[in-house]
C-alpha cells in the first residue's frame, strides 16, 4: 500500500502540472512546473520526503533508462550532427559548466539552511 501511496503522489503532481500547463497562457514544460509544485508541497510540508522518497530513489536509479530512446535516435540524425558538431560541444560544454554551477550553489544554500535550521 505504501509504494502504491508514492506512486499516486508522483503521478497526481505530473497528471497535475499537465493541467496546469495546458491552461497556461505561455508555454512553460509540464515537467518544470511539477519539479516546482513539488519544492512547494515539500516546502510547507504537505508532502514529506518520507512519503516519496522510496519510489523516488527507484526512479532516480533507473534514470538512464528513460534516455536510451533518445540517444539511440540520433543515429538516425548523423549526418546533421556532424554538421553542427562543433556548436553542439560549445553548447554542451557551457550548459554542463552552468549546471555544475548551479548544482554547487544549489548545495552550499542547502547546507546553510540545515545549518541554520539546527542552531535555532
Amino acid at each position: 500500500m505504501k509504494l502504491l501511496t508514492q506512486i499516486g503522489i508522483i503521478f497526481g503532481i505530473c497528471w497535475l502540472s499537465t493541467c496546469i500547463e495546458r491552461v497556461l497562457p505561455f508555454t512553460l514544460p509540464a515537467s518544470i512546473i511539477g519539479m516546482l509544485l513539488l519544492l512547494a508541497l515539500l516546502l510547507v510540508r504537505v508532502v514529506k520526503t518520507e512519503h516519496i522518497r522510496e519510489k523516488s530513489d527507484y526512479l532516480l536509479g533507473n534514470l538512464p533508462f528513460f534516455f536510451i530512446p533518445a540517444s539511440v535516435s540520433i543515429v538516425n540524425y548523423a549526418d546533421i550532427v556532424r554538421e553542427h558538431l562543433l556548436a553542439l560541444l560549445v553548447i554542451c560544454t557551457v550548459s554542463t559548466a552552468v549546471t555544475f554551477a548551479a548544482a554547487a550553489g544549489a548545495v552550499r544554500l542547502t547546507c546553510r539552511l540545515l545549518e541554520r535550521g539546527k542552531r535555532s
